[in-house]
């Protein structure tokens, strides 16, 4: 088997749709020519009755694809539950426990900012990490087992990618942040603005009317209030004149009785005189 067939055997064993003879070339960087020959090479050694995979052509691509003959077979294997793919939260859990092992529950939720309950214990559950002693404060630490190598293909921890390498450099951020800025224009660039604009500036107008109105009532309600009070300290001020009024009527009253007490007293004094010197 010739080079180019070779590839193209690895192509369609790693995509899961069906790739295009331009697909494939595009893929390995060679002549059509070249495509069309492997392809035919490939047919001839994966010719149905031959092997437990055949070559086919469908929806405009190439495949593999299992023998109709191994058909029974197949469905008996994959009618069996599937285990499902690990969530966001797992995935996240799981690489803190790949790259710092051992490592805490408590510490795996401080960097997640969240809590690791749930992830962990699924992790635990599916096998894929296991408890490694305890912290020095006492907690429970997690490491990864052997399923979590052989699962991601691993001969050891040692072969875990450098973090360095997924570390975007200054000019990689600046190239997202403009890309998301631009993503977002764009989004901002499609919302309606023409009609939905008139629409929410329409009721502006009456708004406006409605809040002059108000402030002309409130300014009739200052006035009403001004008058009210005007009035209130008029009266008042009557009023403080009327007392003041009483109270001096109260004390001529009682000056002049004053006076007829003592005009009564000086009369009666008078009078035993009088007599004494009349007799």
């Amino acid at each position: 088997m010739n080079q180019p067939a070779k590839m193209i055997e690895a192509l369609l064993f790693v995509s899961p749709q069906p790739v295009n003879e331009s697909e494939l070339a595009e893929a390995i960087g060679c002549d059509p020519e070249e495509i069309t020959a492997g392809l035919e090479e490939l047919s001839a050694a994966w010719a149905e009755g031959e092997r437990g995979m055949v070559l086919k052509n469908v929806a405009g691509g190439y495949t593999l694809a299992s023998d109709p003959e191994n058909d029974e077979a197949a469905r008996r294997l994959l009618s069996k539950p599937r285990t499902p793919p690990l969530t966001p939260a797992q995935a996240e859990t799981l690489a803190i426990v790949a790259y710092l092992q051992p490592v805490s529950r408590p510490e795996i939720t401080r960097i997640r900012g969240v809590s690791a309950d749930s992830a962990s214990g699924t992790l635990l559950d599916r096998g894929l990490i296991e408890e490694s002693g305890r912290s020095q404060f006492g907690a429970i630490c997690f490491r990864t087992t052997d399923l979590f190598l052989r699962l991601f293909g691993l001969s050891s921890i040692d072969e875990l990618p450098p973090i360095s390498e997924w570390d975007p450099s200054p000019e990689e951020q600046s190239d997202l942040r403009e890309r998301l800025m631009a993503a977002g224009g764009a989004r901002l660039g499609e919302a309606p603005t023409s009609e939905s604009d008139g629409a929410v500036q329409e009721p502006l107008p009456q708004i406006e009317g409605e809040a002059g109105g108000d402030e002309s009532d409130s300014d009739g309600l200052e006035d009403s209030d001004i008058e009210a009070a005007d009035d209130s300290e008029i009266e008042a001020a009557d009023d403080s004149e009327s007392e003041g009024a009483e109270e001096d009527d109260g004390e001529e009253v009682d000056a002049s009785d004053a006076d007829e007490v003592d005009d009564r007293d000086e009369s009666e004094g008078d009078q035993p005189a009088n007599a004494f010197a009349a007799s």
